[in-house]
């Protein structure tokens, strides 16, 4: 049977039909930026002892990559209207491989702060990635099922961000590397020595990802992608950005959206960032050992997922969202208050709880803003440096409670607080969706 031919809808935004060899491209890339993400997580571990940092120090590494995303998201947005959203795609694709690069030259001078630079460029590159690539898979295919379909392809999330804790951790941590009490008491000239080959270890990774993301500009740049960008869009009538984000200001539904979403990635950096840290602190291990549970969380964040892919052909996505968010709760308290081992499992459990909610909040948020789509999503991109924010009061937490990093958990269970509320208010007002030909391809 001949499938029906590819169109878009009469207000141009949405398909007929998915067009699975493009889609599937485009969630291979939310795996690639997954796995930038995840080796941040490594690089705290790291950076604390070959650099010698506090926990409010290490949580800058967070802050340089998510302040990327903020300055960068409504750059991308004006991409995307002047131009497409496969050219904004292949932008951040070679962003993110000049800032893997700048790990060569901040490896070479061993500077903390030339690291941060090459995270924020990174960070830069997959603002754009993020800003197209979030809202091109909602926009894949009929309308009914956009938030699906963006859960579908936040599925690919976890692989990359196993990968990169794998590849991170084993290739970075070694079994022979010192531990940080044991470089405070060597000489000046051996605890350097040490250090350098830490900072080296940085590299091997960043080598593999270039590859791999030179791989995946040619598919893209060879691969015809549908427009998706409204029948307006090629008129001179174009909305400004000044007036979209006039609109945008006045719904209600869109700013608790982004708090929402602020909130959320704060939340999820929060949990992860530190997890190798509670392990090392609750189980008495090094580095390499702890690595693991950082490992079997992004496992369970893939599991969560699924669970809630099943779930949201039954109940309504805001149902799903303000389910996992209580339990979030539950078990970020069990992890505040609770002094043994069995913490840093309930931390761990928390990411099953964690894998429906950034597509969801997103779909729900940017569910029928028409014309206003791309500003929109580029905001809501914005609102990722809550990954940069919030992590650095969980150090601060930290740091004031004598390195207590339990104490610090309490900072994403508040988040989680917010987020439930803002299911509950969605599920209240729920959005009356507008029914949606030739395909204009880029």
């Amino acid at each position: 049977m001949n499938k029906p031919a590819l169109q878009q809808t009469p207000d141009g935004f949405y398909l007929n039909r998915t067009p699975w060899f493009a889609f599937l491209l485009l969630c291979c890339i939310f795996a690639l930026w997954a796995a930038a993400a995840s080796m941040n997580d490594v690089l705290i571990a790291h950076f604390k002892k070959a650099f010698l940092l506090s926990d409010f120090q290490t949580a800058f590494v967070q802050s340089a990559f998510y302040l990327g995303y903020f300055f960068v998201a409504i750059p991308a947005a004006l991409v995307v209207r002047r131009f497409s959203y496969k050219t904004t795609i292949l932008i951040g694709l070679m962003l993110y491989m000049l800032g893997c690069t700048l790990f060569f030259p901040a490896a070479s001078t061993a500077k903390y702060g030339m690291f941060l630079i090459a995270l924020f460029v990174i960070a830069a590159g997959l603002s754009f990635l993020e800003t197209a690539c979030n809202t091109y898979s909602t926009l894949m295919g009929p309308r009914e099922s956009g938030t699906r379909r963006l859960n579908i392809s936040q599925t690919f999330h976890p692989f990359g961000a196993m990968a990169g804790v794998y590849v991170g951790s084993f290739v970075m941590f070694k079994e022979t590397d010192a531990t940080h009490e044991q470089l405070i008491q060597m000489s000046a000239t051996e605890a350097a020595v040490q250090q350098l080959q830490m900072i080296q270890s940085t590299l091997l990774p960043y080598k593999w990802m270039i590859a791999v993301l030179a791989l995946m500009f040619i598919l893209i740049a060879v691969t015809r992608f549908p427009a998706c960008k409204g029948n307006g869009q090629a008129t001179a009538a174009k909305t400004s950005i000044i007036q979209s984000l006039g609109r945008l200001r006045r719904n209600p539904r869109f700013c608790l959206g982004v708090l929402a979403q602020f909130l959320y990635v704060g939340a999820q950096v929060g949990v992860w960032s530190f997890t190798i840290r509670l392990a090392m602190q609750m189980g008495g291990m090094n580095e390499r050992s702890a690595s693991w549970f950082l490992l079997i969380t992004f496992a369970a964040y893939f599991v969560g997922k699924m669970i809630a892919n099943l779930l949201m052909r039954k109940m309504h996505p805001a149902r799903v969202l303000a389910l996992y968010g209580v339990l979030s709760i539950a078990l970020l308290a069990y992890t505040v208050l609770v002094p043994n081992i069995t913490a840093v499992y309930a931390a761990v459990g928390v990411s099953v709880f964690l894998g429906p909610c950034w597509p969801t909040i997103y779909g729900l948020t940017i569910d029928g803003l028409g014309e206003d789509t791309s500003v929109g999503g580029s905001l809501l991109v914005m609102s990722i440096v809550g990954g940069g924010v919030l992590p650095i009061f969980q150090g601060l937490l930290s740091d004031a409670n004598g390195g207590n990093m339990q104490i610090a958990y309490s900072v994403p269970l508040l988040c989680f607080v917010v987020i439930v509320a803002y299911a509950l208010y969605c599920l209240r007002k729920p959005r009356v969706l507008v029914s949606g030909a030739k395909v204009v391809t880029s």
